[in-house]
């Protein structure tokens, strides 16, 4: 039995005993759980939604950064694997969904119990150079590296011009990116046994469709590409229906046509 709420980094806003299902959602780069906060009550009420935060921000602002993709993995595995103990599914945004991928491919090499369904929003697909067409934004003047995140969204322009806040954040976004960018799959490294759903924006700057598209090659069972109008946050206008399209999918996977209120 799970005895507490919160874990290093992992965060259940609203326990569930005996939940059917957990769902684990990590965050961009630069991001922290807060990204997810809107969407807990709009799971089934017997599905636990699990916030991952990776170290450095929020409450794990004490703890170093991380700048190796299989680091962050090992980071999380070691809050996660207690609450294996039944159905799971884990949905990334961006840096998430490359950290879900590389964990996705961790439990199963580790045989551990895999996760019903990997939700994969705004990350291009790998490839052998990464599956990145940028990479260098972990290495721009802080000029340039506003501009550009400015261009994805979600961030305001005059929040990234105030020097308070940006000198707290540009080393998180800095090592974040760098992780992101730099990152290259393993030789070999298998395809997922594992159904898959990708996600993104009509007009994300960092991602076109088609590098979305390409996680069909990664999967045993490819449930599609769901594009959205919008940037790379595109689905702060409609988080509701976003959050249903996830459980609709995760019910396709898994078999399972009923509904439940939540």
């Amino acid at each position: 039995m799970i005895s507490t709420h919160t874990t290093r980094s992992v965060l259940r806003p609203q326990p569930v005993p005996d939940a059917t299902r957990r769902v684990f959602l990590l965050h961009h780069a630069g991001g922290s759980h807060l990204l997810f906060r809107d969407w807990v009550r709009h799971f089934p009420a017997d599905w636990e939604v699990c916030l991952l935060e990776a170290p450095g921000r929020g409450r794990l602002s004490d703890l170093p950064l991380i700048g190796e993709v299989a680091d962050l993995v090992s980071f999380f595995l070691e809050d996660m694997v207690p609450l294996l103990d039944r159905p799971f599914v884990l949905f990334g945004h961006s840096m998430g969904a490359l950290a879900g991928y590389e964990l996705t491919q961790r439990l199963v090499a580790d045989g551990l119990r895999q996760p019903d369904w990997l939700g994969l929003s705004a990350r291009a697909a790998p490839r052998p150079d990464g599956g990145l067409d940028l990479r260098t934004r972990h290495l721009m003047p802080a000029a340039e590296l506003r501009r550009s995140l400015a261009d994805m969204g979600g961030t305001p322009r005059e929040v990234l011009e105030d020097p308070d806040w940006w000198e707290f954040l540009e080393p998180m976004l800095r090592t974040d990116l760098r992780l992101v960018e730099t990152w290259r799959p393993a030789d070999g490294s298998p395809v997922l046994p594992v159904p898959v759903s990708a996600f993104g924006g009509d007009r994300d700057v960092v991602v076109r469709p088609q590098r979305l598209d390409d996680w069909r090659e990664h999967t045993t069972r490819y449930l599609g590409l769901h594009l959205y109008p919008g940037d790379h946050f595109y689905f702060r206008s409609y988080v509701k229906e976003f959050v249903d399209r996830i459980v609709s999918d995760v019910r396709k996977a898994v078999g399972d046509g009923t509904h439940h209120g939540g």
